[in-house]
């Protein structure tokens, strides 16, 4: 029985994190270090640069570009996919959406013949139908899977339209040129889902008015149930589904009341913008980024900087403030291995999608050979085991 979970297991998540590309797409990314980037590659709708920086042991997140077909069937829309996924409590979750989640979204396209809000939000909750599937798997082999999950934050421009979902704390920032100047002010577009805010702390309270402990300040730091700072994921279901939060559970993830109702939602948030001549990039990124730059440093950045690199020069410029931060100098930060780099900054993420904005509505009903990247990280050789993640407790 365990060597058949262990293979389960080994299928559903095993890394895809080295960077790769299929068939009919841009070169693979490179690898410095801890750091993986991809300069510049070629979408549908115009230029495209992708970094990562790992800081923890197993890099927690993951992300790709897809661009071409964004349905199952050649007739179907066009367009690109961005995924930025934010692990937490390990690697598992974030790997199943980089693995699953795009193709949810490319069925129900199918399904609806067309793209919109609620085939996003029906592949999301695919998603998290189908990780729970595999949760439910692995739970008698290893129950702490149910405290693993992941922030989940989308981009899919089709037709001229931008939609932009969003579960927990990533963020996407667009570029747009305002007045004669030439100045390029910075859009926040998604909305966040974290109990610092304090919209986020409200909605938590009406959801449940039963319980006055729903959020709770911990060394300064807003929490749900006292435990994790994010009120929306894919995966968590320690938060969700009673039968996961029992015992064997670690005692820290365990609430001492029963869990009547889900606490944490996957439900996103959902925006949709039409694209227009002045719109000149997009940043997502993981909550690493934003926690050094703010908006518009982050917009700053990218506008003084030839397309080649600029994703690169966003995490160098967050690695410089985290460096700075500690009182240290950014070479010196360079040689913390990862593991320990994580007491310093965490994993970062950052995709800068440029806008062709004169082809884009045309461009996006044109066929164009599909482009597939994911960002890459250090990984451990692959028969070694992970340390502490599937150890029977």
């Amino acid at each position: 029985m365990v060597s058949g979970l262990m293979n389960f297991l080994t299928a559903c998540f095993q890394s895809r994190s080295k960077g790769y590309t299929r068939k009919g797409s841009d070169a693979a990314g490179k690898q410095d270090g801890l750091l993986w980037y991809k300069d510049l590659g070629q979408h549908i709708n115009g230029e495209f640069s992708m970094a990562v920086v790992q800081a923890n042991s197993l890099l927690e997140d993951q992300s790709q570009v897809e661009s071409g077909n964004l349905s199952v069937h050649e007739s179907g829309p066009c367009g690109t996919f961005v995924g930025v996924y934010d692990g937490h409590g390990g690697p598992e979750t974030s790997r199943y959406i980089n693995d699953h989640l795009f193709q949810h979204l490319k069925r129900c396209a199918s399904e609806q013949q067309s793209m919109s809000a609620d085939v996003i939000r029906k592949a999301f909750q695919a998603t998290e139908d189908g990780f729970l599937s595999v949760v439910t798997k692995l739970w008698p082999l290893n129950p702490q899977i149910a405290a693993v999950g992941s922030c989940c934050l989308v981009g899919v421009i089709c037709n001229g339209t931008l939609y932009v979902a969003n579960l927990g704390d990533s963020r996407a920032v667009m570029g747009k040129l305002v007045g004669a100047t030439g100045e390029v002010a910075a859009v926040q577009l998604s909305t966040e889902h974290n109990a610092s805010i304090e919209s986020v702390r409200q909605e938590l309270y009406s959801n449940h008015p039963d319980d006055s402990q729903v959020v709770v300040l911990k060394h300064n730091v807003w929490r749900v149930k006292g435990i994790i700072q994010i009120s929306r994921s894919i995966g968590d279901f320690y938060l969700k589904k009673a039968e996961f939060n029992r015992a064997p559970l670690y005692s820290k993830f365990r609430l001492r009341e029963p869990l009547k109702r889900p606490i944490l939602s996957a439900e996103p948030s959902i925006s949709v913008h039409q694209l227009e001549p002045h719109d000149r990039f997009l940043i997502f990124a993981s909550d690493g980024l934003w926690e050094h730059l703010s908006n518009q440093e982050a917009v700053d950045i990218v506008q003084k900087h030839p397309h080649s690199g600029s994703a690169r020069a966003l995490v160098k410029a967050a690695l410089q403030e985290a460096a700075k931060k500690r009182e240290m100098r950014y070479s010196d930060m360079k040689k913390i291995e990862r593991g320990v780099r994580r007491h310093f900054h965490d994993d970062i993420t950052v995709i800068v999608i440029f806008l062709d904005t004169n082809p884009i509505s045309r461009a996006s009903s044109m066929k164009s050979p599909n482009l597939s990247v994911r960002g890459g990280g250090v990984n451990l050789p692959p028969k070694a085991p992970e340390p502490n993640r599937w150890s029977i407790q």
